[in-house]
């Protein structure tokens, strides 16, 4: 077992059930216009390979790198120097299921910005709720 499985940290999952079709939704999470409405200002371009930033504010730009495109079903991006985030969609009927995948937390690193990273995951763990149900808010309404 190599040091970094040892001290990986487990993924931050979160899913929501959103009442719109997988199409919407999509559109929601895989455009830039759509993404900066419930998470962050971006110049996401939905891209194999796309390099692209997400403006955190007091934090600054993370470099973000398109990893997996699997439309509706599939959005994968690294994040900043450590992260991966995925984006899987599921249709439901007329609805869709969004689950949000936060990964690559390792107890023994710190972030970009010399924060722990299990203190940063507790925050992000708490901080996707919030930004999960601006994305309800906002596909729905």
């Amino acid at each position: 077992m190599s040091h970094q499985q040892q001290d990986a940290l487990t993924d931050v999952v979160k899913e929501v059930m959103i009442k719109a079709p997988i199409a919407k939704v999509w559109k929601a999470v895989a455009t830039a216009e759509g993404i900066a409405v419930w998470f962050m200002p971006n110049n996401f371009e939905p891209i194999l390979g796309h390099e692209f930033h997400l403006n955190a504010g007091p934090f600054g730009q993370s470099l973000c790198k398109v990893l997996e495109l699997d439309p509706p079903n599939r959005l994968v991006f690294s994040w900043d120097k450590d992260w991966t985030v995925t984006f899987q969609l599921e249709e439901m009927g007329e609805d869709t299921r969004f689950t949000l995948i936060h990964g690559g937390w390792n107890e023994d690193t710190a972030t970009a910005f010399g924060e722990k990273h299990t203190v940063v995951r507790e925050r992000m763990a708490g901080g996707w709720v919030g930004i999960l149900q601006k994305l309800v808010q906002t596909v729905e309404g």
